[in-house]
């Protein structure tokens, strides 16, 4: 494993239950945070209208995952249940911490679990809303068939149940309060000076 995982700046490991509205929590963190930045995953799904390889995800193909692979350079991947992987590149923590920046990771709970056990002093926070809740996000975002919704809540009750093997849970219930109590774990355990705006 390369160097910038061992240095002493903290990798924020966020994740939770589908539609619990991570993505939306981290952009308001990185807007809040300017030393944050978001890892971009690798993916062999198909790009959706309006993302930019390299920015919103590095799209790759399946034969290019399963050589990357082969050759360890994931830190984490996932195979969702209709076929398509994502995963974090060792590469992409290198590049976030040369820089001196802070890295956070969007991932699913076993990826999360699985930063948890390879990277020292990875802080993990998951973020849960109510079933129904959930269940309308999800609809709402018309990305997906009725199927692949109805797979994601079955999904979302399983990841619920081992809520409490990370480090923090945070209910977006409110996103106001949800940002809030979020701010306040990234200033907590953002220690080293000068990484954090002072508010």
């Amino acid at each position: 494993m390369t160097s910038s995982i061992g240095n002493h700046l903290p990798v924020f490991v966020i994740t939770g239950q589908s539609g619990a509205g991570k993505g939306t929590l981290i952009e308001r963190l990185l807007g809040l945070f300017p030393r944050l930045e978001l890892a971009v995953s690798a993916t062999t799904r198909a790009r959706r209208p309006g993302e930019v390889d390299g920015v919103h995800y590095y799209f790759i193909t399946d034969e290019e995952f399963d050589r990357r692979l082969e050759n360890g350079e994931f830190l984490e991947y996932h195979v969702f249940p209709w076929g398509q992987r994502s995963g974090t590149l060792l590469s992409e923590i290198d590049r976030i911490g040369e820089k001196g920046d802070i890295c956070v990771l969007e991932l699913e709970t076993e990826g999360a679990l699985t930063v948890a056990d390879r990277v020292p002093g990875a802080v993990t926070i998951f973020i849960t809303a109510p079933i129904e809740e959930l269940e309308r996000r999800l609809q709402e975002r018309a990305t997906e068939s009725a199927g692949e919704i109805g797979e994601r809540l079955r999904v979302a009750r399983e990841q619920l149940a081992v809520a409490g093997r990370f480090d923090h849970i945070v209910e977006n219930d409110d996103l106001e309060r949800a940002v809030g109590e979020l701010s306040g774990l990234i200033r907590r355990h953002s220690i080293p000076a000068g990484t954090m705006p002072q508010q």
